[in-house]
Protein backbone atom coordinates (compact mmCIF):
# COMPACT_ATOMS: atom_id res chain seq x y z
CA UNK A 1 0.00 0.00 0.00
CA UNK A 2 1.37 3.44 -0.85
CA UNK A 3 0.92 6.55 1.30
CA UNK A 4 -1.80 7.99 -0.97
CA UNK A 5 -3.98 4.89 -0.71
CA UNK A 6 -3.28 4.73 3.03
CA UNK A 7 -4.48 8.33 3.44
CA UNK A 8 -7.62 7.67 1.41
CA UNK A 9 -8.36 4.54 3.47
CA UNK A 10 -7.82 6.31 6.79
CA UNK A 11 -9.86 9.39 5.86
CA UNK A 12 -12.77 7.24 4.66
CA UNK A 13 -12.74 5.20 7.88
CA UNK A 14 -12.39 8.35 10.00
CA UNK A 15 -15.41 9.88 8.27
CA UNK A 16 -17.50 6.68 8.41
CA UNK A 17 -16.85 6.27 12.14
CA UNK A 18 -17.16 10.03 12.83
CA UNK A 19 -13.83 10.09 14.66
CA UNK A 20 -12.07 13.42 15.19
CA UNK A 21 -8.36 14.23 15.03
CA UNK A 22 -8.62 15.08 18.73
CA UNK A 23 -9.83 11.54 19.46
CA UNK A 24 -7.01 10.01 17.41
CA UNK A 25 -4.56 12.33 19.18
CA UNK A 26 -5.85 11.25 22.58
CA UNK A 27 -5.56 7.55 21.70
CA UNK A 28 -2.02 7.91 20.30
CA UNK A 29 -0.69 10.47 22.77
CA UNK A 30 0.17 12.82 19.91
CA UNK A 31 -0.87 16.36 18.97
CA UNK A 32 -3.88 16.47 16.57
CA UNK A 33 -1.77 18.09 13.81
CA UNK A 34 0.97 15.48 14.30
CA UNK A 35 -1.42 12.52 14.01
CA UNK A 36 -3.18 14.14 11.05
CA UNK A 37 0.22 14.59 9.33
CA UNK A 38 0.99 10.90 9.80
CA UNK A 39 -2.44 9.83 8.56
CA UNK A 40 -2.02 12.09 5.53
CA UNK A 41 1.34 10.57 4.70
CA UNK A 42 3.70 13.36 5.78
CA UNK A 43 5.04 11.67 8.93
CA UNK A 44 5.47 8.17 10.33
CA UNK A 45 4.24 6.50 13.52
CA UNK A 46 5.82 3.94 15.80
CA UNK A 47 4.23 0.52 16.34
CA UNK A 48 2.14 1.55 19.36
CA UNK A 49 0.81 4.71 17.70
CA UNK A 50 0.01 2.93 14.42
CA UNK A 51 -1.74 0.12 16.31
CA UNK A 52 -3.92 2.68 18.13
CA UNK A 53 -4.97 4.22 14.81
CA UNK A 54 -5.89 0.97 13.09
CA UNK A 55 -7.69 -0.33 16.19
CA UNK A 56 -9.79 2.81 16.55
CA UNK A 57 -10.58 2.94 12.82
CA UNK A 58 -10.93 -0.85 12.44
CA UNK A 59 -8.32 -1.08 9.68
CA UNK A 60 -5.92 -3.87 8.76
CA UNK A 61 -2.21 -4.38 9.32
CA UNK A 62 -1.32 -3.15 5.81
CA UNK A 63 -2.40 0.34 6.92
CA UNK A 64 -0.40 -0.08 10.12
CA UNK A 65 2.75 -0.99 8.20
CA UNK A 66 2.29 1.96 5.83
CA UNK A 67 1.77 4.35 8.76
CA UNK A 68 5.16 3.19 10.08
CA UNK A 69 7.01 3.76 6.79
CA UNK A 70 9.08 6.92 6.49
CA UNK A 71 7.49 9.40 4.09
CA UNK A 72 9.12 11.07 1.10
CA UNK A 73 8.73 14.80 1.73
CA UNK A 74 9.02 17.80 -0.54
CA UNK A 75 8.99 16.22 -3.98
CA UNK A 76 7.83 18.22 -6.97
CA UNK A 77 8.10 21.64 -5.34
CA UNK A 78 10.31 24.66 -6.00
CA UNK A 79 11.58 25.80 -2.64
CA UNK A 80 13.23 29.02 -1.45
CA UNK A 81 17.00 28.89 -1.00
CA UNK A 82 17.25 30.93 2.22
CA UNK A 83 17.51 28.35 5.04
CA UNK A 84 15.05 30.03 7.43
CA UNK A 85 12.46 30.71 4.74
CA UNK A 86 12.97 27.18 3.45
CA UNK A 87 12.11 25.77 6.90
CA UNK A 88 8.89 27.81 7.01
CA UNK A 89 8.05 26.50 3.53
CA UNK A 90 8.82 22.96 4.70
CA UNK A 91 6.52 23.37 7.70
CA UNK A 92 3.68 24.51 5.43
CA UNK A 93 4.40 21.74 2.92
CA UNK A 94 4.62 18.92 5.47
CA UNK A 95 2.00 20.08 7.99
CA UNK A 96 -0.22 22.34 5.85
CA UNK A 97 -2.78 19.69 4.88
CA UNK A 98 -2.91 18.49 8.50
CA UNK A 99 -3.34 22.01 9.89
CA UNK A 100 -6.08 22.59 7.29
CA UNK A 101 -7.91 19.40 8.25
CA UNK A 102 -7.74 20.09 11.99
CA UNK A 103 -8.83 23.71 11.43
CA UNK A 104 -11.82 22.63 9.32
CA UNK A 105 -12.79 20.06 11.92
CA UNK A 106 -12.73 22.68 14.68
CA UNK A 107 -14.19 25.67 12.77
CA UNK A 108 -15.89 24.43 9.61
CA UNK A 109 -15.20 25.30 6.00
CA UNK A 110 -13.20 28.50 5.79
CA UNK A 111 -9.78 30.09 6.04
CA UNK A 112 -7.55 31.88 8.50
CA UNK A 113 -7.26 35.55 7.62
CA UNK A 114 -3.83 36.88 6.73
CA UNK A 115 -5.24 40.41 6.98
CA UNK A 116 -6.86 40.27 10.44
CA UNK A 117 -3.74 38.50 11.63
CA UNK A 118 -0.87 38.72 14.08
CA UNK A 119 2.43 36.89 14.12
CA UNK A 120 4.91 36.90 16.98
CA UNK A 121 8.42 35.48 17.05
CA UNK A 122 9.82 34.75 20.48
CA UNK A 123 12.95 33.19 21.91
CA UNK A 124 12.37 30.35 24.35
CA UNK A 125 15.48 29.58 26.33
CA UNK A 126 16.22 25.89 26.65
CA UNK A 127 19.27 24.20 28.18
CA UNK A 128 19.45 21.91 25.13
CA UNK A 129 19.50 24.91 22.79
CA UNK A 130 17.28 27.95 22.48
CA UNK A 131 14.06 27.50 20.53
CA UNK A 132 12.17 29.71 18.10
CA UNK A 133 8.49 30.12 18.96
CA UNK A 134 6.26 31.43 16.18
CA UNK A 135 2.66 32.19 17.13
CA UNK A 136 0.20 32.98 14.35
CA UNK A 137 -3.29 34.18 15.16
CA UNK A 138 -5.74 34.93 12.38
CA UNK A 139 -9.45 35.55 12.37
CA UNK A 140 -11.43 32.57 11.06
CA UNK A 141 -13.36 33.47 7.92
CA UNK A 142 -16.06 30.95 7.02
CA UNK A 143 -16.86 30.50 3.35
CA UNK A 144 -20.18 32.05 2.43
CA UNK A 145 -22.89 30.14 0.62
CA UNK A 146 -25.15 31.96 -1.80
Amino acid sequence: MDKQLMTKTILEAKKAKNISWDTLAEKTGLNPVCIAAACMGSASLNTTEAEAVITLLDLDDVVKETLMEYPLKGTGQTVPSDPLIYRLFEIAYVYGPSIKSVTHEKFGDGIMSAIDFTLDVDKVEDPKGDRVQITMTGKFLPYKKW
